[in-house]
């Protein structure tokens, strides 16, 4: 009897311990001439479809191209990056072992948490920040949408490039499929402390007032920054340049703060880092902070 190919057994695991209805493949290719950024192709395929395009995808690792993987749309799972096994044996005493855990380069291990349900953006973003956290994985890496790994294919990076030319391969260390018995708790305690986040923000929205009739009319406000298209819709920029001009304008700090909380922040996550974000840009605005 064949043995079936190591990459595609691999990949099978990991399709099925996902058992997601449709996934997104994304294949890196290189930078247009004159760029520098590498760019992604990305297939919407279902596993079947996956595992009917191991040629092409192998082709395309072999030229040197990063093969990733997510679930496609809203999903029941949460991707932690940058573990190590004592980590991941903290996940799973704790509650949440991994329905899939890969090692991705050498002695590093990504994890994915299957919660037996599906969760809305804003929530599974919280949970995997949530779980990073918790577990020191990659804060950067913490979202409802990032992408892992697709096993079977060689982590491509040049500082895993071994001495004989290779690369090494990214590895099924274990594909449970199991559901977290602790993402109830977790879950439900994440939507608690959101909705008390949107009260919060709804009360700070609500406390902005724009300056009165009475005041200097010459003066513009942080609306008129949002609403400039020199900024193009960032309002992280729209917000630095407010800052900086009120400040100038001699507009008092904590009026500057209101402003900068009179929209919508829950995407910076909770409470305190949305007050780290309006504090940078406040530290920027006076020029004691880093520029971007």
């Amino acid at each position: 009897m064949k043995r079936p190919n190591p990459s595609d057994f691999a990949v099978s695991q990991h399709l099925a311990a996902l058992a997601h209805e449709r996934y997104e493949v994304g294949i890196t290719l290189p930078p247009k001439p004159g760029e520098d950024d590498e760019r992604m192709m990305i297939r919407r395929w279902s596993a079947q479809e996956v595992e009917r395009s191991m040629g092409f995808l192998k082709a395309q690792n072999a030229r040197g191209s990063h093969v990733y993987i997510r679930p496609e749309g809203e999903h029941a799972y949460t991707f932690v990056d940058d573990l190590s096994l004592a980590r991941i044996a903290e996940m799973k005493a704790a509650g949440f072992p991994p329905a899939l855990v890969l090692e991705s380069s050498p002695n590093n291990y990504q994890a994915w948490v299957a919660h037996g349900a599906t969760l809305e953006k804003d929530v599974s973003t919280a949970v995997a920040k949530s779980l990073a956290e918790r577990f020191g994985g990659d804060p950067s890496s913490a979202d409802w949408r990032h992408f892992g790994r697709l096993a079977g294919f060689t982590n491509r990076k040049p500082k895993h490039q071994q001495q004989d030319g290779r690369y090494p391969f990214v590895k099924v260390i274990e594909a449970e499929g199991r559901i977290a018995p602790g993402s109830a708790e977790l879950i439900a305690q994440v939507r608690a402390e959101l909705s008390h986040q949107r009260a919060l923000d709804a009360e700070r929205r609500a406390s902005y007032r724009p300056a009165p009739a009475s005041a200097d009319r010459s003066l513009k406000s942080i609306d008129d920054f949002r609403n400039s298209g020199s900024y193009g819709g960032d309002h992280h920029r729209a917000d630095l340049a407010y800052a900086t001009y009120a400040l100038k304008q001699g507009i008092p700090v904590a009026e500057v703060e209101s402003a900068l909380r009179s929209r919508d922040l829950s995407h910076k996550g909770n409470s305190r880092r949305q007050s780290d974000y309006v504090d940078r840009t406040i530290e920027k605005a006076q020029g004691r902070g880093p520029s971007r």
